[in-house]
């Protein structure tokens, strides 16, 4: 009698057992096909075609055109070169760029080895060790954020405060991996927090030739996308088109657009030259380029050309890539 009592209750507790697991298989299937039919999965669409890629080491300085590049979460990375990594500063940390000292576009720095080369027009060129951790890190400031960057030293400060030809002193600073960059929020609260070199306001700016056409098409001169200072340039779509891709694909690359990049008295400087004028092709953007009211607290007055990015995957992109967009 003992046995087959004992018996019974085993299996009903089996049975209980049994039962709870098949429930619980059961809640999990059904949440799978919820998930499955709720969540829609993602649409790719071929939307153009990588034609340049551009990668500006000095901010300011010229562009160095590359046949491929590494994109990480802090921009293009091309041996050596790494996009915006290299900054002039006053002797007090404060940054200086093509606003104040629109030669600087003229100044070209590129990688030899383990050594830095800067070129300008009437100047011999200065190479100097790419890298220099005897020298001290100087504590610098980039739109109201701080930030850090190793002194180049003492040679580069004179070649550049020659070549600007200002009676204050100048000096070149170098953003190092183990540095902590400006956090894209201390910038601007509204973004999404991402770390930044000395770009602006986000690691990637993407621009379509088809829209600087356009605006070229409404100027008296023609405008080159140099002028606009992008690190991928895509062809093969429409102008403006860019302006609606809020994530993209190139490659093993995942791009996540941010936000509109707001123009300023930059674009009035001439890429070959090194000439502002102060007026074109900044007036004809303001005529067709403003914001909606709603986002005038985002970009005030500032037309908007361009679109800035944060890397989302990181990988290698090359020119040629198509470009997709992603949407659900």
């Amino acid at each position: 009698m003992e046995l087959k009592k004992l018996a019974l209750n085993a299996f009903a507790q089996n049975k209980q057992a049994a039962l709870l697991i098949g429930g619980a298989g059961v809640a999990f299937l059904g949440l799978g096909l919820g998930y499955k039919y709720l969540r829609k999965p993602e649409k790719v669409v071929r939307v153009g075609v990588v034609s340049q890629l551009l990668i500006h080491p000095l901010k300011s300085g010229r562009a160095v055109s590359v046949p491929l590049a590494e994109c990480l979460q802090i921009g293009l990375k091309f041996g050596e070169l790494q996009d915006r990594h290299w900054l002039v500063v006053t002797e007090d940390g404060h940054m200086v760029t093509g606003r104040q000292q629109p030669r600087l576009v003229l100044v070209s720095l590129t990688c030899e080895g383990s050594y830095v080369c800067l070129n300008g027009p009437d100047m011999e060129e200065l190479r100097f060790p790419a890298k220099h951790p005897d020298n001290d890190t100087i504590d610098c400031r980039l739109f109201g954020a701080d930030t850090q960057g190793r002194d180049c030293g003492e040679e580069t400060s004179r070649w550049l405060t020659r070549f600007l030809g200002e009676e204050k002193t100048f000096r070149l600073v170098h953003f190092e991996p183990q540095m902590k960059g400006r956090m894209s929020q201390d910038i601007e609260p509204l973004l999404p927090p991402f770390e930044l070199a000395y770009s602006d306001l986000a690691p990637v700016m993407l621009l379509s030739e088809a829209s600087v056409q356009d605006l070229s098409s409404r100027l008296e001169n023609d405008v080159t996308v140099k002028r606009f200072r992008p690190s991928i340039v895509i062809s093969d779509c429409e102008a403006f088109e860019e302006d609606s891709w809020e994530a993209i694909q190139i490659g093993s690359v995942r791009l996540q657009r941010v936000m509109s990049c707001g123009r300023c008295l930059f674009t009035t400087v001439d890429p070959e030259t090194g000439v502002i004028t102060r007026k074109e092709p900044l007036e004809t953007l303001k005529s067709y380029r403003l914001c909606k009211p709603s986002e005038k607290h985002l970009y005030k007055s500032s037309p908007l050309f361009g679109q800035l990015h944060t890397v989302k995957q990181t990988g290698v992109l090359q020119v040629g890539d198509v470009v997709y967009k992603i949407s659900r």
